[in-house]
């Protein structure tokens, strides 16, 4: 029996791999036959040119990553909207977590499993700045959950978060789409913390740790926004007062859970 995400995480360190955005670009793809003319839009790539996702992923499971996030950033429908894709949101997110675990399935082994997380972003709107609602916020990130739990991903990665509201949402989205799939998928949860020393609406390190202390997250991480220098304060307490498995990935570096 393969071994599960939680499993392996319980006897190691896990490193997953860099930016999937600045990989894309790197690749200069055309606007118009890779992208539909949709420009910044990363997300319809996974339709267009699984080619290129899947060498993506491969190029960082090749150096010895453990895992690799699905290019699924902002593939909810409240951000796909803005590309009018917002009816195609089960296409993408399925689309990118076929190519994330065929490029697993080739490099893993039973010394090294290999993992797709299910990337989940801030996406545009926040709640607490009331630019969406919560109940539509919610919906939208269910969506993407649901999408992402039935194409098979080992992990929902809701990352970069900004916002307690965004958080909420998105956290009991995916333990709806864990209900609905009936099985268990890992939960990690990464904020960000800006060179201010808080979320960018003004929650405290501290603030984070306690509202999210009563959910069932696995791995509780903080990513982006600051390099590693700036991140020391907020990865102490993080490793003080978070009970379980802490993660952490600087701007433009990889990430370790």
């Amino acid at each position: 029996m393969s071994q599960s995400f939680l499993e392996v995480l319980k006897r190691k360190v896990l490193v997953i791999d860099g930016a999937m955005g600045t990989s894309i670009h790197a690749h200069h793809l055309d606007l118009e036959r890779d992208f539909g003319g949709l420009e910044n839009c990363c997300e319809i790539v996974n339709e267009r040119r699984p080619d290129v996702i899947r060498a993506i992923h491969a190029s960082f499971l090749a150096v010895g990553c453990d895992a690799v996030e699905t290019n699924t950033f902002g593939a909810m429908p409240h951000v796909l909207r803005e590309f009018e894709l917002e009816g195609r949101c089960a296409e993408i997110n399925t689309a990118a977590a076929t190519a994330a675990r065929e490029a697993c399935d080739q490099y893993a082994t039973a010394d090294q499993p290999r993992f797709v997380l299910g990337s989940m972003g801030p996406g545009t709107k926040l709640a607490t700045l009331g630019q969406i609602r919560y109940a539509e916020l919610k919906a939208s990130y269910g969506a993407q959950a649901l999408a992402l739990a039935r194409a098979g991903v080992d992990a929902f990665a809701i990352e970069t978060v900004q916002d307690p509201l965004q958080a909420k949402a998105a956290i009991n989205a995916c333990l709806a789409a864990r209900r609905e799939v009936g099985r268990e998928i890992a939960l990690i949860v990464s904020v960000t913390m800006e060179v201010t020393g808080t979320m960018l609406v003004g929650t405290e390190m501290a603030a984070a740790i306690a509202l999210l202390d009563p959910y069932p997250i696995d791995v509780l991480s903080i990513n982006c926004a600051t390099g590693p220098r700036e991140m020391s304060t907020h990865i102490r307490l993080l490793g003080q007062s978070w009970r379980k498995a802490i993660g952490c990935y600087p701007e433009r570096g990889s990430a370790a859970a």
